[in-house]
């Protein structure tokens, strides 16, 4: 058994102090360089998703199939950093020089193995993959073809990117992945301009100059990072030799449940499309824009849980769970009023936000009611995320997986279902559904932190 919190103690971590700063600001120091990555991220898709939509109306098409496909890929191998976060933010906190070194080359030598079996692997069934979506036009599978051709065998740099980001920001530094985001993205919006269109005597190469834009932003993201990841005096460094074995074998324990409940979100997601697509094109398109308006709220979301997670890692490193408890109550407490904010938005101009996506008035029409119901989920989702990844941060990945589990497959599906096709409500009930999900999450989530037992997690 572990030990039980005393619910006088939890009540006075919780009435945190007006003159403790540090610990927000923290959070704050944290977090926005970690939004900042988050939104650079997104609009490598985005800058390739908007020259493509000038280039050909089939290119852009393609961009669903394989910006799908490149996501799910990526997204399962990443889940693994969850366990690299947990342990080398226990390391830096105790002061444990040498297993954070050895963390981060046992997970930068993971990253590259597993990149390169997945693109080997993926690269023979390329026609299978995208056969996954049979309705599509046959030019819109040869162009995600051509696309995904390219982007596959970059899977090796695409991890390595991801790990060494999430290495960086697990020892404090967010800073540094969020500039080198910054340069790969001037870099790709670069060449997709010459090889998309052609531009100054280039070869008009249409998604495959996309493609490549893409992993030339990828090659320098590994490589800066890399070369920061050297350093010798840095705060983390992977200099050394020794003891990578026993770490990689820590980060892939603490990391099993967080692969698990990727696989499930996954699964969660894909039967919550099918719903979806059920409802015709007009709906499809409105969840589009609605989802677009949204992406916002949950990458600032992810940010400050980015930042929980770092600070519950060291400061439980550094055997101080009450330092770590305030750090999640605090990011918590700032990602819901910046949440409930972009909220005021979603009821006072939800047309004018739809609009910046279509002008279509069906399409407006189908999804202003459903911004009012995103408006009312934002807080929830907000606890959600980050006391989620405070229990990863923690290396209480179990508690976390379970949640999801019952979240995406139990809460979302049966009531996307029911709100939709039983009370025959449309697109409101998917996003009626999606909420009742947030809202559960995070009466669920709440319970688990109170409890306090993420503080005596074993990695």
């Amino acid at each position: 058994m572990l030990p039980e919190v005393k619910l006088a103690e939890i009540q006075a971590e919780i009435s945190l102090p007006k003159s403790e700063k540090n610990i927000s600001q923290e959070v704050l120091f944290l977090a926005a360089p970690a939004i900042g990555q988050y939104l650079l991220e997104t609009l490598v898709f985005l800058v390739d998703r908007l020259m493509l939509g000038r280039y050909d109306g089939d290119a852009l098409a393609s961009m669903q199939i394989s910006s799908t496909l490149i996501w799910g890929i990526s997204s399962l191998l990443s889940s693994v950093s969850i366990g690299s976060i947990s342990l080398v933010g226990r390391a830096i906190g105790r002061g444990d020089r040498a297993l954070a070194a050895a963390t981060v080359r046992g997970s930068l030598i993971f990253a590259v193995l597993a990149g390169t079996l997945v693109s080997l692997f993926s690269f023979q069934s390329i026609e299978n993959l995208v056969d996954l979506f049979p309705n599509s036009d046959a030019k819109v599978q040869q162009a995600a073809i051509d696309y995904i051709s390219i982007l596959l065998p970059a899977m090796p740099l695409m991890l390595v990117s991801n790990f060494a980001a999430t290495l960086l920001r697990s020892s404090g530094n967010t800073r540094s992945p969020f500039l080198v985001a910054l340069l790969s993205n001037a870099v790709n919006a670069f060449i997709n301009y010459f090889l998309i269109f052609g531009n100054w005597g280039a070869p008009a190469l249409g998604v495959r100059g996309a493609a490549i834009g893409s992993v030339a932003a990828l090659a320098i993201n590994a490589i800066v990072l890399i070369i920061l990841l050297s350093h010798k005096k840095a705060a983390l460094t992977l200099r050394g030799r020794g003891g990578e074995r026993a770490a990689i074998a820590r980060v892939l324990r603490i990391a099993g449940p967080a692969f698990g409940e990727e696989f499930v979100q996954h699964i969660g997601y894909f039967g919550y499309i099918a719903m979806l697509t059920s409802l015709g094109s007009a709906a499809m398109a409105a969840n589009q824009a609605l989802i677009s308006i949204e992406l916002i709220c949950f990458l600032s979301a992810d940010g400050f849980g980015i930042a929980a997670a770092t600070i519950v890692a060291q400061y439980l490193g550094a055997d101080r769970p009450h330092k770590a408890n305030q750090g999640a109550c605090w990011a918590t407490f700032l990602a819901t009023a910046l949440l409930m904010l972009f909220s005021l938005f979603f009821w006072l101009i939800p047309d004018e936000l739809l609009q910046i996506f279509s002008h279509d008035s069906e399409i407006v029409a189908a999804g202003v009611p459903c911004l009012y119901i995103a408006a009312v989920a934002q807080p929830f989702m907000a606890i959600s995320i980050v006391l989620g990844q405070s229990l990863r941060g923690a290396g209480d990945t179990k508690s976390a997986f379970y949640v999801a589990c019952a979240g995406w497959l139990v809460v979302r599906l049966a009531a996307t279902y029911l709100f939709t096709f039983v009370c025959h409500w449309g697109l409101v009930g998917v996003w009626l559904g999606s909420t009742c999900d947030w809202i559960v999450r995070s009466i669920v989530l709440v319970i688990v932190f109170l409890r306090g037992r993420w503080r005596y997690t074993l990695l």
